[in-house]
């Protein structure tokens, strides 16, 4: 499954493949699925505009890890995670995130029925 999406100007894509929690694995040295977990608290965050509080309870790290494996997937050429963000004036996380989500569940499911 694959999504482009603008940011900051710039179309980015962004895949998931059967390899894409390998790949975060290999890169962040985490499970990916785990990680994925921690973005439940995300759910509880219903305004584009989150508190402190809400903030203080989430990794964001994950999130920007789990936007640039995507990116990786998509595109094998994109530079490490820090020199990749660095070519953006802006990220908006809260709304790539969303956007982002049918990619993040496809690798979740099953077509078993």
């Amino acid at each position: 499954m694959e999504k482009t999406i603008e940011i900051d100007g710039k179309n980015i894509r962004f895949k998931s493949t059967a390899a894409t929690p390998l790949r975060y694995k290999a890169q962040f040295h985490n499970d990916f699925f785990t990680d994925i977990m921690k973005m439940e608290k995300l759910t509880k965050i219903k305004s584009k505009n989150p508190t402190y509080d809400q903030l203080k309870a989430l990794d964001t790290e994950v999130f920007y890890n789990i936007c640039w494996v995507l990116a990786k997937t998509a595109d094998k050429k994109i530079p490490e995670p820090l020199d990749w963000l660095d070519d953006f004036d802006e990220f908006p996380l809260f709304e790539l995130l969303p956007q982002l989500q049918e990619l993040i569940i496809s690798t979740l499911q099953t077509k078993k029925k």
